[in-house]
């Protein structure tokens, strides 16, 4: 929580400066309104909480009614929150709240459009690292609203083995075993997955064991199919790469246990939300 705090208070002085000097000058210092947040487009909200937040950083004395809560779906015209007391306040915080809300109900949306098409099947959806700076927290907080899941949070919390990790360590065992070695000097317990390019490399792998997932790059949903056939339970399998919305249902019916994809965070639109004055 101290980390939203603090990201949030950064992003409140990005936009202040030294002064909201339009609200300053136009708007009597003791003046007090009210405010609504309207959805002009269908979709799923999010960050209503962290809007919450931002009011409460800029001034304690806002009143927040919120009539539809964070993770809910949302129509064209409909009435999220109000928010009242003075006006300057509730005006320097219009921008950031807008900010942070847009995005993650764009995100949490996008996201329950690719979970729609996972229904059915065994497949849960993952997100990626492919986040913006110093967003990640927040918008992978959109995911779970949209009802997807979390990979790993950053390099630290999974041990994530690459194809550049592997040809720079000099090979799949190689690098399984010198990660191995490595978490029991830390006498770290992490998760450990691999990514594969082939079947060849997934022979190594099977082979090699000391895994809990396995991730099948670039694989044609043909080819995963058979991957996930050749697995079995031994591992976690997860797809990734070239999956978007219109053919992700054809990779959930291979029986694949996650699907990541970077797109939900960081090649989605913004929701359109608008915080207008209530006269």
């Amino acid at each position: 929580m101290n980390d939203i705090i603090n990201l949030i208070g950064q992003a409140i002085a990005e936009d202040i400066g030294d002064g909201d000097h339009t609200s300053l000058a136009t708007i009597p210092e003791e003046a007090t309104g009210k405010m609504k947040l309207l959805a002009k487009e269908d979709g799923i909200v999010a960050g209503v909480e962290i809007a919450k937040l931002v009011f409460e950083k800029i001034d304690p004395g806002l009143c927040i009614e919120v009539l539809i809560t964070d993770g809910k779906p949302i129509k064209k015209g409909d009435l999220i929150f109000f928010v009242t007391g003075r006006c300057r306040s509730m005006l320097i915080a219009e921008r950031t709240v807008l900010n942070f809300m847009q995005r993650l109900s764009g995100i949490a949306t996008s996201t329950k459009d690719y979970v729609r098409q996972l229904e059915g099947t065994r497949a849960r959806l993952l997100d990626t690292r492919k986040t913006t700076p110093n967003m990640r927290i927040f918008e992978k907080m959109a995911v779970v609203l949209g009802g997807g899941m979390n990979h790993r949070m950053g390099l630290y919390d999974m041990v994530m083995i690459k194809d550049n990790h592997v040809d720079f360590a000099g090979g799949i065992r190689q690098a399984i075993e010198a990660e191995h070695a490595y978490l029991a000097r830390l006498g770290k317990k992490l998760k450990i997955e691999i990514e594969v390019r082939n079947f060849d490399e997934l022979d190594q792998v099977i082979k090699a064991g000391g895994v809990d997932r396995v991730m099948l790059d670039n694989f044609t949903p043909a080819d995963l199919q058979k991957a996930v056939e050749i697995i079995g339970r031994k591992f976690e399998t997860e797809a990734s790469g070239g999956i978007k919305l219109e053919n992700i249902r054809e990779y959930a019916l291979t029986g694949v246990d996650f699907i990541s994809v970077g797109a939900i965070t960081h090649h989605i639109k913004s929701l359109d939300l608008s915080l207008k004055a209530v006269k």
